[in-house]
């Protein structure tokens, strides 16, 4: 099977454990950076180029690119699809599951529970922002395009209005978001084909004034109740995602804050000591073969 991982760099620890799991199966796999290539349409049906020749067509496409990218990035994975490439994600659900408040509307719309949510961009009527998300503490993620969400876990008045004023300064949208209460859980967990297949609890410091998303003090391998595993696998569906972590609040009710299509499988790797990769390349396998026979038949 021929793999392609669409990837800025071989050298980054995701898409390296991908390659790595991948020639472990026996496959041929190459990262090739989406920004290097060449969409062309016209006349002809479409076509990749890259270094001057056509793309030969792969069968299985992974993609791995940060969100600054996406807006290239996605038409290629676009027309990988159109020429028979299966993909891990697809180009719809990528660009769904990387604009968190679209995210969120499509998981409610399909029934998924989600926290309480207000996008911002003015910020003259904080009190009454607050008081739709539970009063605080609150979270706040900057819709930008970056490699990550930005979030601050705001306590106070005070540094609410110096985190919106800086963000919305500088023209950025923000989600106000209603935090994790003490006696909840901040777990992800990792949907693979449509099922959970590890799962950790993200643990940080008390009284922490701000962080960034993915930065933890540790993650722990657990065991999800059968209810916050079929939240997660509904979530995923939700977002046709074949591969994605979802994050979720476990308290007196599961809420599903976040869908990520782009997971870090190392961490998860390391925490749950399982090897993720080698179950991705897999589903990616099988999705490769339906299609063949769905050809042939």
């Amino acid at each position: 099977m021929r793999v392609v991982v669409l990837s800025r760099s071989s050298k980054i620890a995701s898409t390296r454990r991908l390659m790595e799991a991948a020639r472990a199966r026996g496959h041929h796999v190459r990262c090739v950076d989406p920004t290097s290539l060449q969409l062309q349409l016209g006349a002809r049906p479409g076509r990749l180029v890259r270094a001057y020749k056509l793309m030969r067509t792969p069968d299985l496409v992974l993609p791995r690119f940060a969100s600054n990218v996406a807006a290239f990035a996605l038409p290629m994975v676009e027309q990988l699809e159109a020429q028979g490439a299966r993909s891990l994600n697809g180009a719809d659900a990528i660009g769904v599951s990387r604009n968190l408040l679209r995210c969120l509307q499509r998981l409610a719309s399909r029934g998924v529970p989600v926290p309480r949510t207000v996008l911002a961009r003015d910020a003259k009527a904080l009190k009454s922002l607050v008081s739709r998300v539970s009063g605080l503490p609150v979270v706040v993620k900057l819709l930008a395009q970056s490699e990550q969400r930005r979030v601050m876990l705001c306590e106070s008045m005070q540094s609410l209005e110096a985190a919106l004023e800086a963000v919305l300064g500088l023209g950025h949208d923000v989600v106000m978001q209603e935090s994790i209460r003490p006696g909840q859980r901040d777990l992800q967990l990792l949907v693979v084909g449509g099922t959970v297949v590890a799962a950790v609890n993200r643990v940080s410091k008390p009284g922490r004034a701000a962080r960034n998303l993915g930065q933890f003090d540790r993650l722990e391998r657990c065991v999800p109740s059968a209810d916050v595993r079929a939240l997660a696998e509904k979530a995923a569906r939700a977002c046709s995602l074949e591969v994605c972590s979802v994050d979720v609040i476990e308290g007196r009710w599961a809420r599903v804050a976040d869908v990520n299509a782009v997971p870090s499988i190392p961490e998860l790797e390391l925490a749950t000591e399982q090897d993720l990769a080698s179950l991705i390349i897999e589903r990616g396998e099988q999705l490769v073969a339906s299609r063949a026979v769905q050809s042939s038949s």
